[in-house]
């Protein structure tokens, strides 16, 4: 995996992602969905201690079966500034990467890849460092627009960022929010889709999400305990 470049200051974040963002691959499909190994990343701060802890949960992605899962402990050492998360949260979670027993697969982040105001956000970032398919599954709209997809699973909707389509509302249950999908890199925006829709059988969000956010809360109390 590569290093991080960390920025000392907002400037030079900005100068890092236009510099990793001309190698981001978008003209991969991606593993098929519900074939290999799918792996979960998700953070928890405690920002009274400067403390985040990163999760990284695997399953298989035919039966969602936990195949292995790892945690990594580090400190805050960004400050906080919309559009530049990922310099607060990749470095920790390379850490819980770095230690998995197995190849990690397609890795699923609780954020965005190009549907980013500078088209390089959390998941493009976490995929170029590790030359791994990544996409952004995200609880929350962000800086775009969108329509509501139909009420039924399955429903889905350009989110329209800058001049052009930076990712998809995918309705993963009936009458329940959407998500918000995009790519990150080396994987394609329909295959995205619907590996979102395989991983989210029976909630709202992917079970890879919902594992390493339960798993990075549980290790952030331990942390801080």
């Amino acid at each position: 995996m590569t290093n991080l470049p960390m920025p000392a200051d907002e400037a030079e974040a900005r100068a890092v992602q236009d510099t990793l963002r001309a190698r981001v691959v978008l003209d991969e499909p991606g593993p098929p969905p519900g074939t290999g190994r799918v792996t979960g990343v998700d953070v928890a701060y405690d920002d009274e201690r400067d403390v985040v802890v990163a999760a990284a949960v695997v399953l298989d992605a035919a039966t969602l079966d936990v195949v292995a899962e790892t945690t990594a402990v580090g400190r805050v050492t960004f400050p906080y500034i919309p559009g530049l998360l990922a310099f607060r949260e990749i470095p920790t979670v390379l850490a819980a990467l770095e230690s998995l027993p197995v190849d990690p697969g397609l890795v699923i982040c609780d954020g965005y890849g190009r549907a980013h105001p500078r088209r390089f956000g959390l998941a493009s970032h976490l995929g170029v460092l590790t030359g791994l398919p990544v996409i952004g599954v995200a609880k929350n709209p962000f800086t775009f627009s969108y329509e509501q997809p139909g009420p039924h699973r399955g429903g889905r909707w350009r989110l329209v960022c800058g001049e052009g389509e930076g990712g998809r509302g995918v309705r993963t249950q009936d009458g329940v929010k959407p998500v918000f999908v995009s790519v990150g890199h080396r994987t394609g925006l329909d295959n995205a889709c619907a590996h979102t829709l395989l991983l989210a059988r029976d909630f709202r969000q992917p079970e890879t999400t919902r594992r390493a956010d339960s798993l990075c809360r549980q290790a952030l109390r331990e942390a801080t305990a």
